[in-house]
């Protein structure tokens, strides 16, 4: 697994930083291709992105899964393009009884979604609704991992995030400059422990690691 910042140029580079098989390359090639296809005509990320996809998107999604290795559940909130939770689930492929739930409400983008899981055979259910429709609809899900990237401030990720917490939940957030700012407003709210792990692909950047998430107490008279 890489294990400093650095710049990943392409394929080989990220099979010899994150030590993937060549199975998992040949897939993420797919995804790559699909997307560069849709991109011509559905808005999925960037365009100033795609020639470092390789590192902005998938390496930033992949170090994800260093940090929640035993995670057999795993719920990626507001999966736009598969970004973290997509890549994911094709790097874990391989692992026994692994599954990703991807929930995102955009429709064009759920069908992108479906025809990579389809290509590249990753494990996993996309759920076309709003996050707040699947939390009424599916309480008993309580996955091992949480994860959204670039889909809110924290404090807001953490609201959405809450109704799938179980015991043993883990929620992973990739964080700009400003993580530590939005971890105070969150704990304003939002009683949990957090580890802030530095991102392997960008500076100034970091993995909001979250357990224990409950809500602040309140007093009778409101007062925290």
């Amino acid at each position: 697994m890489v294990n400093a910042l650095t710049t990943i140029s392409g394929p080989q580079g990220f099979a010899e930083a994150f030590k993937v098989p060549r199975e998992t390359i040949h897939r993420l090639t797919r995804y790559a291709e699909i997307l560069e296809q849709w991109q011509t005509r559905t808005n999925l990320v960037s365009s100033s992105t795609l020639p470092v996809l390789w590192s902005r998107h998938f390496a930033d999604s992949a170090q994800l899964c260093g940090l929640a290795p035993k995670a057999r559940l795993w719920l990626d909130l507001g999966s736009g393009a598969g970004f973290p939770g997509l890549v994911a689930a094709i790097i874990q492929a391989g692992t026994p009884d692994f599954h990703m739930h991807l929930v995102e409400s955009n429709r064009k983008k759920c069908a992108f979604l479906a025809e990579v899981a389809r290509a590249t055979k990753a494990p996993v259910d996309i759920h076309a609704m709003r996050i707040e429709e699947l939390a009424e609809c599916a309480q008993s899900l309580k996955p091992d991992v949480v994860s959204a990237r670039a889909l809110a401030p924290l404090l807001r990720l953490l609201e959405l995030a809450a109704p799938f917490f179980g015991e043993g939940t883990k929620g992973l957030f990739p964080k700009g400059r400003e993580a530590e700012a939005e971890i105070a407003a969150a704990r304003e709210e939002w009683e949990f422990a957090f580890r802030l792990s530095p991102s392997l692909t960008a500076r100034d950047s970091h993995i909001v690691e979250v357990t224990g998430l409950r809500p602040r107490r309140t007093t009778k008279a409101g007062m925290r």
